[in-house]
């Protein structure tokens, strides 16, 4: 699935670099009281990035599975005055220990890290993102 077609995200003007990075370009419509990218835009921004982060790691459960985001921890760090970029990451560990438990259970949990940058590279946000992801049970797809 392209996130970006997502009908809110594409309402919100989320979308994709050249090199495949989703960014969020800097407009009035995104713009808070202060003008500068409002909080929510940028917690829409690094939200869709964790899911897609998921998407990438596990491309064999697109379409089979349910990911609900359960929890996410968001600190703003600088106002953004230019288009923001989203940079997901993941550890190998919690790769690992995701894909061990939903082998075992056809249920896991993951989280997701994103730091979200503006055009200079300076840090605007950071956020942990945690995934519970549902798959059918043991012998159903």
């Amino acid at each position: 699935m392209d996130v970006t077609a997502i009908p809110f995200i594409e309402k919100v003007g989320i979308c994709r670099t050249e090199e495949g990075t989703l960014t969020l370009p800097f407009s009035t419509s995104t713009q808070n009281h202060l003008n500068t990218i409002h909080a929510s835009a940028q917690f829409a921004l690094a939200e869709t990035a964790s899911g897609e982060a998921l998407q990438r790691l596990f491309p064999e459960l697109a379409g089979k599975v349910v990911p609900v985001l359960r929890e996410s921890h968001v600190k703003f760090k600088r106002p953004a005055s230019s288009a923001i970029f989203a940079f997901p990451a993941v550890s190998e560990e919690a790769v690992s220990k995701f894909k061990e438990q939903f082998e075992k259970k056809r249920r896991s949990s993951i989280t997701v890290d994103v730091e979200v940058r503006d055009s200079d590279g300076v840090v605007t946000s950071v956020g942990m993102f945690d995934w519970f992801v549902q798959g059918p049970p043991q012998g159903k797809t």
